[in-house]
């Protein structure tokens, strides 16, 4: 059988072994360390931003966010919809109630119509929302000037997800910087990877500094360890920061060849009026993390799943759409603001292979085993 062609898997670029050398020659193989510190430098002047803590994971930063912005038993957060879990756990970390909002047609992501509505009944239900987590879906930016116009004239912050966004970019202005905090993901999965890891984000470095406090589990200073507050074992070890350090230097050619990838599949599926894509309104940049598709209805009965089964028979990844939160059996019950979108492009919606190390024969492969199952 072929190898297995992989939805989205590490792309190493060649100097992430020198970091990870120097941290071992220096005997940096603790947390923390030079390699951390440059990773931290490297990635506030690529995303033209004051603070950067780099964590063990996304997830942890969206928890630090909520920490810091004081979310706690009784609030409610506002959260993306159509997104992975990880976006709104921390929320019920923080045993706060999530409360979430559809997506809107054009990027899939949060409906800024949706989202007042919500904000006005919240208040008017006496619980005004403490904070909105906005996500950028699968790499694409989110309507946010019109979120962010919402977010300001309530005076509720948001902290965005862009967790699948490093790169993506609104206005110009890189994803992740819109909010009072972001926050980034370094998983195995994403555009670059640390292995493990993520990051938070934010221009109020007083902000930064108390994520660091506390992801270094909050010890004060003192000649002994003494705890003023519960802290939390999120930092990033300087081994996988060296990796990280060696994969933000060839980050625009990764995001280069994502896009390429989606422009190859555009190419392919031209012809097939029931497959459409998610597509870039003015003043989105996508690095299109993943290429995603709607497969609507046709007369030959081929359906998202029936091309993943194929594929997949084919040792051929590919992943449905992410289920969105209002659905999911963990969240049932907590209030969501609606319009059909998010299921519907569940229903429908397939992750294409996207890795920006996919060969010239993988992409042949694939091109025909959708030419195969279309035709």
């Amino acid at each position: 059988m072929n190898s297995r062609i992989w939805l989205s898997s590490p792309h190493m670029g060649g100097n992430e072994m020198k970091y990870v050398q120097e941290a071992y020659d220096t005997n940096w193989v603790a947390p923390l360390g030079p390699n951390v510190n440059e990773l931290e430098k490297e990635l506030a002047k690529y995303l033209n931003i004051k603070g950067v803590a780099v964590l063990s994971s996304g997830t942890s930063a969206i928890h630090l966010a909520l920490i810091i912005l004081g979310i706690k038993q009784g609030d409610e957060v506002i959260c993306s919809s159509f997104t992975f879990s990880a976006s709104a756990n921390p929320i019920m970390y923080q045993c706060a109630t999530p409360v979430f909002i559809d997506s809107e047609k054009d990027t899939w992501n949060m409906d800024p119509e949706l989202l007042e509505k919500a904000i006005k009944d919240r208040i008017n239900k006496g619980n005004k929302p403490k904070a909105i987590i906005l996500v950028h879906l699968y790499g694409m930016p989110a309507k946010t000037a019109e979120i962010v116009e919402i977010a300001n004239r309530y005076e509720i912050p948001i902290v965005e997800d862009a967790a699948e966004a490093l790169g993506s970019r609104f206005n110009n202005i890189s994803c992740g910087t819109f909010g009072l905090m972001g926050i980034l993901s370094f998983n195995g999965n994403k555009i670059i990877t640390t292995s493990g890891g993520g990051a938070l984000i934010s221009n109020k470095v007083e902000y930064i500094e108390k994520a660091k406090f506390l992801a270094t589990q909050a010890r004060d200073k003192a000649p002994h360890y003494q705890h003023s507050a519960v802290g939390y074992n999120y930092r990033m070890s300087n081994i996988v920061a060296g990796i990280g350090r060696g994969q933000l230097e060839v980050l625009e050619s990764r995001i280069a060849a994502r896009r390429n990838n989606n422009q190859l599949y555009r190419k392919l599926l031209a012809d097939y009026d029931f497959i459409s894509f998610q597509n870039e309104p003015p003043g989105h940049f996508s690095n299109y993390w993943l290429t995603t598709i709607v497969v609507g209805e046709n007369k030959n009965g081929i359906t998202s799943e029936k091309i993943r089964l194929i594929m997949d028979s084919e040792n051929i990844e590919t992943r449905p759409f992410w289920k969105p939160m209002h659905t999911q059996p963990v969240f049932a019950g907590y209030p969501a603001y609606l319009n059909g979108v998010s299921e519907r492009l569940f229903n429908y919606g397939l992750c294409l292979p996207s890795g920006s190390n996919l060969s010239n024969v993988e992409k042949e492969r694939i091109e025909n085993c959708l030419k195969s199952i279309l035709q």
